[in-house]
């Protein structure tokens, strides 16, 4: 019998070629998006190809009842969870002015975003797993900068939330071990989607510059991390672990290679 992933954040960029990439292991794959149904529907289109059944589901997952509505309306349709990918966020709309100046409703959505929509949609998700005695997966994508700042006042919700995430995956692991239950997180660094619009040709070449690897990430870099983390037996001894996945980035030294604010 085929197993169920729920990947939030997928109907683009990672999230998106991460549930293709499922769907082709013969995994049913829930997509999510936020502002982007077209996309989430092609995603799953994508998704349905492989002969699997996918869903798509909506909502702005900053706000609490919208993470719980999420993981209920999927557990309705397909009953059981075996892996969770909490993929979903960024720090996109960022406030101008320096730290004293931020609107705290801007801490709030960026930690809502980055740290409490894990918490919550892990917390179905872990329930459904024991009642249903499933040694389910959950991989949190967290980012190399939660543990490496970013100069910029605008990162520092974004850095505190993802190193909150860091955190929280090793604490969780630790509790549901004993049930089969592993929680892992992986760090990206710059990988390139669509987003990466907002950059400059000479901010990418900045980025660049610090990346060892000497080549700008894709999502193919990623998705097989999140596959082999999601697998039931073969990484059944790695659990509460943070796999940084960018070409050597943040060890490098890396501090900022943006020439101003975007």
């Amino acid at each position: 019998m085929a197993e169920n992933v729920l990947i939030t954040g997928s109907s683009h960029g990672i999230g998106a070629a991460c549930a293709v990439a499922f769907a082709e292991k013969g995994y049913n794959v829930g997509v999510t998006y936020n502002k982007d149904p077209s996309g989430a529907e092609e995603v799953a289109k994508k998704c349905r190809a492989f002969g699997v059944r996918a869903e798509v589901y909506g909502g702005d997952l900053s706000e609490r009842e919208n993470c719980v509505s999420l993981m209920n309306n999927f557990l309705k349709d397909f009953g059981t969870i075996h892996v969770l990918v909490n993929n979903a966020g960024g720090a996109l709309k960022i406030p101008s002015g320096e730290f004293e100046d931020m609107p705290l409703d801007y801490w709030d959505s960026q930690i809502a975003l980055n740290l409490s929509a894990a918490a919550y949609l892990s917390q179905g998700a872990v329930r459904n797993m024991k009642e249903n005695k499933i040694p389910g997966r959950i991989v949190n994508i967290g980012s190399i900068h939660g543990h490496v700042t970013w100069v910029k006042r605008k990162m520092l919700p974004y850095c505190a939330a993802k190193g909150g995430l860091e955190m929280f995956t090793r604490a969780l692991a630790v509790e549901v071990a004993k049930y089969g239950i592993r929680v892992n997180c992986i760090c990206p660094g710059l990988i390139m989607t669509k987003i990466s619009d907002r950059y400059r040709k000479e901010d990418l070449e900045g980025f660049l510059n610090k990346i060892p690897a000497g080549f700008l990430g894709q999502t193919e870099h990623i998705v097989p991390a999140i596959l082999f983390l999601s697998e039931e037996k073969s990484t059944r001894y790695i659990l509460g672990q943070i796999l940084t996945v960018d070409g050597g980035q943040s060890v490098s030294g890396i501090i900022d290679c943006m020439k101003e604010e975007f």
